[in-house]
């Protein structure tokens, strides 16, 4: 094998002892950061969708225009905040 072949296989082994490294770091606090990011989406749709149901939203002008991107996931969301069927008239999901 020559110089570069010997070269190219360690840095391969050192890309995925890194991707290992990281990956058991991280194990612990993956439940926790995939539950922070939940959240975070969680009150991001309610404030698009606040004005629908019939929350004041002072930022309703900008968050408008988001409401045909996030349709998609309005099912999974109003299923996880506890609501049977979809508390928007105008929009039937269920």
């Amino acid at each position: 094998m020559k110089l570069a072949g010997k070269l190219q296989y360690i840095r391969q082994l050192c890309r995925r002892a890194g991707v290992l490294g990281a990956e058991y770091y991280n194990a612990p606090y993956r439940a926790a950061i995939a539950r922070a990011r939940r959240d975070e989406e969680d009150l991001f749709m309610l404030l698009v969708f606040g004005e629908t149901l019939g929350i004041p939203n002072p930022a309703s002008w900008y968050t408008l225009e988001l409401q045909p991107l996030l349709l998609d996931r309005f099912h999974d969301w109003h299923r996880r905040m506890g609501m049977e069927r979809s508390p928007l008239d105008q929009f039937r999901c269920c």
